[in-house]
């Protein structure tokens, strides 16, 4: 079955910002010129994704705002001949079909999925959250995509973290000689992790893994967490896989300064401005 739908968690609060993500969606922090929302969107664009969910809450309209036609902007765009950039902001709205979901239910990473379940009934998805880029020569849910086109199973993005970060991470353990996913363990101590291998935003879920994770205890911190149902439905008999990114890095902006390890590794491969940023950077840090 091909995969046209996505889900995208963006009802998070963006507490480690404040104060500006008062007035501001965390997904709106600017990656050179564009949100971070966008960038997510794209990917998931090339990857042939065409209905997009966000399941969001009261303080998001920006988004909404942002994903839709803003007429007096192209007018006046249009009028000043800057053709250039009217075509970028009206293919923003055009990229895909927009939908918005309000998140009801206990906190955690698992309540935008069932609180969109309803409209992905009985058929595959990709489930992201939407302060998680994948910076890659080919758009990293594509790959995954892809990959579901010839096994059918359900997967996770993971990448090798630093030891002592484990405790930040859904933690993942491999069967022997597989991609296939034994256990999986949501911020585990140093000691009890059982890889180096993180989870993070990218996955592909079907109907088997929402109907595990609607009867899934609240757990760590008294969130109702998506790796819970993970490893619940590995438990069960489950095949359920670890993908990792061909030619590519995971970067989180879930806090300031890894937000601005993303915000420079992007404006430091673009043509317009990456090589005078990368003279500049060299002699601010000399």
């Amino acid at each position: 079955m091909k995969i046209k739908k996505a889900i995208i968690a963006v009802a998070g609060s963006g507490t480690r910002f404040l104060p500006v993500t008062k007035a501001m969606p965390k997904e709106m922090l600017p990656i050179v010129d564009k949100p971070i929302i966008q960038l997510v969107v794209e990917e998931l664009v090339e990857a042939g994704i065409e209905d997009i969910i966000l399941v969001t809450k009261w303080d998001k309209k920006p988004l909404e705002d942002h994903f839709d036609h803003s007429w007096a902007l192209e007018n006046e765009l249009e009028q000043a001949g800057k053709t250039e950039r009217l075509e970028a902001v009206r293919r923003v709205a055009d990229m895909a079909n927009f939908i918005y979901v309000r998140q009801k239910g206990p906190y955690g990473n698992g309540t935008p999925v069932l609180s969109a379940a309803s409209l992905v009934d009985d058929e595959p998805f990709v489930f992201v959250w939407g302060d998680d880029l994948v910076k890659s020569k080919v758009s990293f849910t594509k790959q995954m995509v892809e990959d579901f086109e010839k096994n059918g199973q359900p997967m996770i993005g993971v990448q090798k973290v630093a030891k002592e970060d484990v405790v930040r991470y859904g933690i993942v353990k491999l069967r022997e000689g597989t991609n296939e996913i034994e256990d999986i363990i949501e911020k585990p101590s140093i000691e009890e992790a059982p890889s180096q291998l993180a989870d993070f935003g990218r996955m592909i879920l079907n109907q088997e893994i929402i109907d595990v994770l609607k009867d899934t205890a609240i757990g760590k911190g008294n969130e109702l967490w998506i790796t819970d149902a993970i490893k619940k439905y590995v438990q069960n008999g489950g095949k359920f896989l670890a993908k990792e990114i061909q030619d590519g890095e995971w970067l989180t902006t879930g806090d300031p300064l890894n937000y601005l390890k993303a915000l420079l590794k992007y404006a430091a491969d673009r043509k317009d401005i990456g090589q005078e940023l990368k003279e500049y950077t060299q002699k601010l840090f000399c």
